[in-house]
Formats: structure tokens, sequence, C-alpha cells
């Protein structure tokens, strides 16, 4: 038996390839019509009806209110097909709104209450859709750590974020990449004074807000006036959060678990990177599972191992060598990995 960590993707996985996830992977009909008519009571388009949907539509699926529930359900869905005769999962983690879901698979949230707390979450941050997101990486092409280029990248965040009228902060530490988080007139600046990289980079996140940032303070708010503490309960398994911090079964308060859901992890900065690196140190697994849908996160799980000098892998090349001879990452989200570890989609 191999010993994993499960991580849980965040917003942006559910993409145009991603459309029919649940109509292929989801096993449960029974808990998928719960979901529809929990949306179906809100005047919300059901999971159901936006998963099968004719073509995939920008506007609509990468709505907060709309792919934080696909994306839930897509990695519960997958997390419950893991063969747990093969596999031991030691430990659960997320990025950003992956969190939600970390907090269900652990068994912190029951089900349906971690769908509650996602689509409540995820409507709550569309509705009021403060400021925005953009990502821009900080280590090359080969994925070798450059600890000087990724300071100086720091500096002229927080050089914009105190200028009078800008907003700019560190929204995600993800990997080789930044997410950064503010206002328009921060976001713009960071922009124009960066330079272009890779083609694409610095690159706005389409329908995202400042997430993680104090800017989203009157969200966390609304939050907690609308889910209860009683939602939650003791993990099952140990939890990583954005932070790095371990909730250990038996010895988690559900009230704090509570507060830092629905405080510190969405105002404060979410450290994804460090979350990886304490999973590999802490819990020394054989694999990392990425749940679904999509397979984005694979790239940010292996720069975060590197930069943890995790079994000497240095560069993209070092990962790629590994992944040959004896895979460290598997990804739910493609189909020639997802055998391996899973008992199949059942019906």
């Amino acid at each position: 038996m191999k010993t994993a960590v499960v991580i849980c993707p965040g917003r942006g996985t559910y993409t145009k390839t991603e459309l029919g996830y649940l109509r292929r992977h989801f096993g449960d009909r029974a808990l998928l019509a719960a979901f529809d008519h929990a949306r179906d009571a809100l005047g919300q388009e059901t999971l159901s009806a936006l998963d099968g949907a004719a073509s995939y539509s920008v506007a609509k699926h990468t709505r907060g209110d709309n792919a934080s529930g696909l994306i839930y359900a897509a990695t519960l869905g997958d997390f419950r097909t893991i063969d747990r005769e093969r596999i031991d999962i030691v430990a659960v983690t997320g990025n950003s709104m992956g969190w939600y879901s970390a907090l269900a698979c652990a068994g912190a949230l029951t089900a349906e209450a971690g769908f509650e707390v996602v689509n409540t979450m995820g409507t709550l941050m569309q509705e009021a859709l403060i400021g925005g997101q953009l990502v821009h990486p900080h280590m090359g092409e080969d994925w070798v750590p450059d600890p000087a280029r990724k300071t100086d990248l720091m500096a002229k965040v927080a050089a914009i974020g105190a200028r009078p009228d800008h907003v700019l902060a560190l929204s995600i530490d993800l990997g080789g990449m930044l997410v950064l988080a503010g206002n328009d007139a921060g976001l713009k600046a960071f922009e124009a004074e960066v330079p272009p990289e890779q083609g694409r980079f610095p690159m706005r996140l389409s329908n995202h807000a400042a997430f993680h940032t104090a800017l989203q303070a009157p969200v966390a708010e609304r939050g907690r006036a609308r889910l209860s503490p009683g939602l939650f309960s003791q993990p099952k398994l140990p939890l990583i959060d954005g932070r790095g911090a371990v909730w250990w079964p038996g010895a988690t308060d559900p009230t704090a678990l509570w507060d830092y859901t629905l405080g510190h992890q969405v105002t404060e900065s979410y450290d994804f990177t460090h979350a990886i690196r304490v999973a590999a140190r802490e819990f020394a697994p054989d694999l990392f599972i990425v749940t679904g849908p999509g397979n984005t996160l694979g790239g940010a799980v292996a720069q975060s191992l590197i930069l943890a000098d995790w079994r000497g892998m240095g560069s993209k090349t070092d990962f790629q060598t590994r992944q040959q001879t004896a895979p460290v990452l598997v990804s739910l989200g493609m189909e020639d990995q997802r055998g391996t570890v899973t008992k199949g989609d059942a019906r």
C-alpha cells in the first residue's frame, strides 16, 4: 500500500475540456441531486445543467457562484473514487477555494455542509466581486528556483501597494507563480511596470476578485453571519491549511477551524507552496494525488516540491525524470493517470 497526500484544486480548474466531468465521474447521483435541489431552491442553475451544457461559456462557467459548486462536486467525487485498499491517505490540503473541498474530504464537514459552505462563499464573492487577480511567474520555464527574482517581484508589489489609492498584495504563493490581488489601479501598475514574460504574463484572471486580501473582509463577515460553527466537526484526516498549519484529528477545535476558514483564510494570503512543503516533510508520502477537475495544479505542486528541495529535485527536468521512473504526482483529471489510484467511477 502506498501513502498519499490529497490536494484539492481551487478556482479556474473547471475549463472547456472539463465540461461533462460530473457526468463522467461523479458516481453518487443522489448526492448530486441534493446539490442540484439546494441550488434550485436558491434560484441558481443546477450543477447538472451547468455540467451538461451543450457548450462551455467563460462568462457563465467561471462565475464564482457556478465554478465553486462545480469544482467542489468534481473534487469530492474524485476523492471518493480513490482506492483505499491500495492508497493510504495520510493528509489532505487544497489551494484557495480548494480548502473548502479539503474540509469535506477530510471529514471536518459533511458532503452537504461542504456544499453549503462552498456555494455560499462562492456566491458571496461573486456578488461582491471586489478587486481582481493576476498571475506572474517567479521561476523560469525550467522551474529552477530563483529566490532573487521572487524577492524583487515582492518588493515591487509592496512599493505599488504603498502608493495612494493603490491596493496590491500577494494573494496566493503558488509554486513558481505569484497570484497577486488588489484594486484596478494596483493591478494596472504592476502590468505596466513589470516586463512581460513567456508571452502571456502578467495575466489577469477572468471573473476573479481580490481573494485572500483585506479587500475580502466584507465577504468574510457575511460568510460568518450565514454559516454556523455547528457545521464544522473534528477532521477524520489531518488537514494542512494555507499557512502550513496542521489540523489533527482528535485535537482540533471545530470553532477555531470555522474561525480560520471564514476569517484568515478569506482575508490573508494563502501560502500553497508552504502547505506542500509541510505535506512533504511532515508526512513524507509516496504520492501526491491532485483531484480533478483539470490538471493545471500539478505544475504548482511540482514547483513547490522543487522549492522544498524534495528528494533532490531541482528543476523541471529532474521532476519529469522522476515521473517517468517512479511517479510521485498523480492528477485525477488526466485519464491516463486516474486509473493508477482509483477504483473506477461507480454508477
